[in-house]
């Protein structure tokens, strides 16, 4: 059953360590992803947050399902969302998954899934932008693992949304340089001409 989610029900305010807490008995890795990484990344909140992104490998989604079984997912894609019944498993084509606890009218998180060829991460909107797995994710004081902030800027380039330019104001002047060649090459090779080259190149 799908539902056009232009107007949905309210959205759950979630930190990260409530959603570690969620997700700490899961043996598969698991991030914070969207907004929430930049603040984990620079070790304060830095803006307001509507929802809190979880990034996943798509190769480990069937075992968090199972482990989160009194939790319910719906693919969004599309401005429609369609409910995953047991065993189901999204779309090739699906990158979003909203969730919520079984009997909950909120929005609790939206799972993120990233791809991967063996232990390597792969950039799904160009696959032959590749890094190893141990350097896509960082961890905060308290051991919260984010993902990099090079990486979520990439994922945040294509929309450009205000928040998207805030989040890179702030973390721009904190990137090391190998950081900052990364991000400038990718987006080089997906985003020819988009005005964060110029600025990180600057730097």
């Amino acid at each position: 059953m799908s539902a056009h989610y232009s107007v949905v029900d309210a959205w759950r305010p979630v930190d990260p360590s409530t959603a570690a807490a969620w997700f700490s008995g899961l043996e598969v890795p698991w991030w914070i992803a969207g907004g929430w990484a930049i603040d984990l990344y620079i070790g304060q909140q830095h803006r307001p947050h509507l929802d809190i992104d979880i990034g996943i490998l798509r190769r480990d989604l069937a075992r968090i399902l199972n482990q989160l079984s009194f939790w319910e997912f719906f693919e969004a894609k599309d401005g429609a969302l369609r409910r995953l019944g047991f065993g189901d498993m999204p779309g090739l084509t699906v990158h979003s998954l909203w969730c919520r606890p079984i009997n909950s009218s909120q929005w609790a998180l939206e799972l993120m899934l990233d791809e991967a060829i063996d232990d390597l991460w792969c950039y799904r909107r160009d696959p032959s932008i590749r890094r190893p797995l141990s350097t896509v994710v960082a961890h905060d004081a308290s051991g919260i693992p984010y993902l990099a902030p090079e990486i979520q800027l990439l994922y945040k380039a294509r929309s450009l949304r205000q928040r998207d330019q805030v989040d890179f104001d702030v973390v721009t002047p904190r990137l090391d340089a190998i950081s900052r060649a990364w991000l400038v090459d990718s987006l080089e090779r997906t985003e020819a001409a988009h005005p964060w080259i110029s600025t990180l190149a600057a730097g």
